[in-house]
């Protein structure tokens, strides 16, 4: 299941906008650039994954103020703790784990919420209702409300690796190092989340018989 990407992009203000950019270049050389001083091969860096990280975390928080701070300050920490990357993964990979533990931060300080778009795009379960008119309008919301309500009672470990898997595309493999979890883990947690949503949509469907 392969989605496009949120409408309406990040609308950053990000290290990007304040660094000037260099040329494509690989992640090794930039990493090693930026190591020795040149904070322009960071704002490389930033260019080429900012878009890329806020669509996924956009899809489990639900929210895009939230989910542009998050990428944000994942940005920053990446940054400030670049001499840590061992670049025994993908720098993304490790990015990536950055945002989520700062997205399990934010979400201790806030109760998240659910987009209407990340509902429909993920479960693709909204009813038909062949009935135009305001009525239909009306019937409709209240459809999408519920089932956001059931993407939302999904606990945030487990909509990340629903996201990462049946969103992204994601290997079990590069799900375990972005989330730092084994891979048995990330398969047990996929397991419940599908059968969690599927129950949820299920009691959503039998309300409205």
């Amino acid at each position: 299941m392969k989605l496009p990407p949120p409408e309406g992009g990040g609308n950053f203000s990000p290290l990007s906008r304040v660094l000037v950019v260099k040329p494509m270049s690989d992640d090794s050389q930039l990493i090693a650039e930026t190591l020795a001083g040149d904070t322009a091969a960071f704002g490389q860096l930033v260019e080429q994954y900012q878009d890329r990280l806020y669509n996924t975390i956009l899809r489990i928080v639900g929210g895009r103020e939230d989910a542009r701070d998050i990428v944000q300050e994942a940005f920053v920490q990446a940054f400030l703790k670049l001499d840590t990357f061992q670049q025994n993964s993908a720098f993304y990979t490790w990015l990536y784990r950055i945002a989520f533990n700062v997205a399990a931060s934010h979400r201790r300080r806030r109760r998240p919420s659910v987009s209407v778009d990340y509902v429909h795009q993920t479960t693709g379960q909204q009813p038909v209702d062949s009935r135009p008119g305001p009525e239909h309008r009306m019937e409709e919301a209240e459809r999408r409300q519920q089932v956001e309500q059931a993407i939302a009672a999904l606990s945030e470990e487990h909509r990340a690796v629903l996201v990462l898997r049946e969103i992204d595309g994601c290997c079990y493999e590069t799900i375990s190092e972005m989330l730092g979890l084994p891979i048995g883990t990330v398969r047990s947690r996929l397991h419940r989340a599908r059968l969690q949503l599927r129950e949820q949509l299920r009691e959503v469907l039998l309300l409205e018989e």
